[in-house]
């Protein structure tokens, strides 16, 4: 047991204790594939982030390894990604100025922060949280930020200063400043941009004329960023643009990221700890979803809670290693699986060939322009926006319409973390509307069957003296007044009753609040001779109410089934009489 134990928090331990040469091989391959492609998205992230670009080569390497070691799933590659990067960029943005030593060390401290609480939540077994963030929020949030980055970057694409943390600021310093494009700076990015858009529908259908296989023409098309870049090193090389003001990545330094603690003295710990738990709960959100999809596609599945674990090693990993916050990637995560990645391992591949990048590889790297890399991530992040979410959440529910509305407009207009935090009210608050309302239905037994139903959607039996009514919700403090004041309505209503069954198929809760509610109920229709019934109540709920006085008081019967509650009343009944279904109105 205590082996299991730990191969649960260590699943390394699982997989290691297995591993063979075929699974080596199948490793490698997927690891020069990601490499290949991880190579020039950390040098474009780390761009997006405001910090030098070693440092998401940096956030490539030991937060990998330490995810391997601790992270459930067998294909997620962990590394920068475009959504975090601005979370980062916007967190510590208005601390100090992007690229100076303060500001790397609090890309540091915040890595550190979020790593640290998604560990104490995964240690604590909190994952269920991040069941809070609905997917019409997270699918209008990223739509919101992908527009946000996309936009960002134009500046580089244009060699001209502009900044901005939401869509106002950014267009309203783009127009104003694009009076001072840069023309050769615009000659390198627009080829760029328009050859990388070309690159993901175009490339692979040529390949496969070509004669390669579907696989690997797919393979290699993912290598488009990486021609850019050689191309464009090249031209800068050539006809050295430097001089014409196209911005380069310059010197990077050669080696491998020193081991360093980030200071908890800092003294902008407090200002980062908010950016941190919302940087945490989106990456994790992003990570676990890319995790359960691609371990369904091989009958494998991810625990949510060691995934919490797993993201905070390689967050603390960052930290200590120079980089900054990292999460698990969905189109690196894709590759990696369709590469054939069979374990963790190809992600400590992955980080070896990082590693070596980082040690003979960088100078290669001083002359590529700021707008190859910006070029990257326009591309990559626009795969990102989906603005068919608002038509389908318009077509489907409202509420989620206005979940995914709310935070696609509060983002763009507002910032990340405002969008974040009003889309979670937002779903929160209409949920809370929602179940404070809910549905019910007076319903009546189906012809010839013990099924009751809808009496406004079924043909149904039903009696004058009777009135079946069904609750499709829990009941709580935030329905039970409804609940009651409905009651009281469709009585009025029918006078002739004397029997109200509630039946609570749907009902898997009753907390103090709707019990009190319920003896009100029961007390006020003893005193009008009206005998208040329960039908089908599950179990857990059976359990809560006879830990209470409320069954000893209960004017009338709890039934195992609602037909035989209907015919036992139905049967002490002196004059039972079919009514027609027109009487009830709900």
């Amino acid at each position: 047991m205590k082996i299991a134990a730990i191969k649960q928090y260590f699943p390394i331990l699982s997989w290691a204790a297995n591993y063979q040469r075929d699974t080596f091989i199948s490793d490698l391959l997927a690891a020069v594939i990601v490499t290949i492609m991880l190579i020039p998205q950390s040098l474009a992230y780390a761009l997006l982030a405001g910090l030098p670009p070693e440092m998401g080569l940096y956030a490539s390497m030991l937060p990998l390894v330490a995810y391997a070691i601790f992270g459930p799933s067998r294909t997620l590659s962990v590394g920068p990604v475009a959504v975090v990067s601005l979370m980062t960029a916007s967190a510590i943005g208005h601390i100090a100025a992007p690229g100076s030593v303060s500001y790397i060390e609090a890309a540091l401290l915040l890595a550190l922060l979020s790593g640290m609480f998604l560990l104490g939540m995964g240690i604590l077994r909190m994952g269920f949280l991040a069941n809070f963030l609905s997917h019409p929020v997270i699918a209008g949030f990223i739509t919101a930020s992908g527009i946000i980055i996309a936009i960002s970057q134009l500046k580089h694409i244009l060699g001209i200063s502009a900044s901005g943390e939401n869509l106002y600021h950014l267009l309203q310093s783009l127009i104003s400043e694009i009076k001072n494009t840069n023309l050769h700076t615009l000659a390198v990015g627009l080829p760029v941009l328009a050859f990388l858009f070309w690159v993901r529908s175009g490339l692979k259908p040529l390949l496969m004329r070509a004669g390669l296989s579907d696989k690997a023409a797919g393979m290699l098309s993912k290598t488009g960023p990486v021609m850019g870049i050689i191309a464009t090193s090249l031209a800068a090389y050539s006809f050295d643009l430097g001089q014409y003001g196209v911005k380069l990545v310059g010197d990077i330094p050669s080696g491998l990221p020193s081991l360093q603690s980030p200071s908890l003295d800092h003294s902008v710990w407090r200002e980062l700890l908010v950016s941190a738990i919302f940087i945490s709960v989106i990456g994790f959100v992003e990570s676990v979803s890319v995790g359960h999809t691609l371990a369904a596609k091989r009958r494998q599945k991810i625990t949510p809670n060691q995934e919490l674990i797993g993201l905070g090693a390689a967050n603390v990993a960052a930290a200590f290693s120079g980089g900054y916050p990292v999460t698990g990637g969905f189109a690196r995560s894709v590759v990696n699986f369709d590469a054939g990645a069979a374990t963790p391992a190809a992600g400590i591949f992955t980080a070896i060939g990082i590693g070596l990048a980082a040690l003979f590889f960088t100078p290669y790297l001083a002359y590529l322009p700021k707008a190859t890399l910006a070029a990257t991530i326009i591309v990559a992040v626009l795969s990102l926006v989906d603005f068919s979410i608002l038509k389908k959440s318009w077509g489907y529910a409202r509420s989620d319409f206005i979940a995914v509305a709310t935070t696609l407009l509060v983002t763009l207009l507002a910032g990340v973390e405002s969008g974040v935090a009003c889309g979670v009210f937002a779903s929160l608050a209409l949920h809370l509307y929602k179940t404070s309302t809910p549905h019910m239905a007076v319903v009546g037994e189906v012809p010839g069957t013990e099924h009751y139903r809808n009496v406004n959607r079924h043909k149904v039996i039903t009696h004058s003296e009777i009135l079946s009514l069904r609750v499709d919700e829990s009941l709580y403090f935030a329905n039970a007044g409804f609940i009651e004041d409905k009651i009281y309505e469709l009585l009025e209503k029918n006078p002739a009753i004397r029997h109200v069954i509630l039946m609570c198929t749907a009902v898997n809760e009753i907390d103090l609040s709707a019990l009190d509610a319920l003896e009100s109920i029961n007390h006020r229709l003893n005193d009008s001779g009206i005998k208040l019934h329960l039908s089908e109540v599950k179990g857990p709920v059976t359990d809560v109410l006879l830990k209470t006085d409320f069954i000893k008081h209960l004017s009338g019967e709890i039934f195992l089934s609602h037909h035989l509650g209907v015919q036992k009343i139905l049967a002490l009944s002196a004059t039972p009489e079919e009514g027609s279904t027109a009487n009830w109105n709900i």
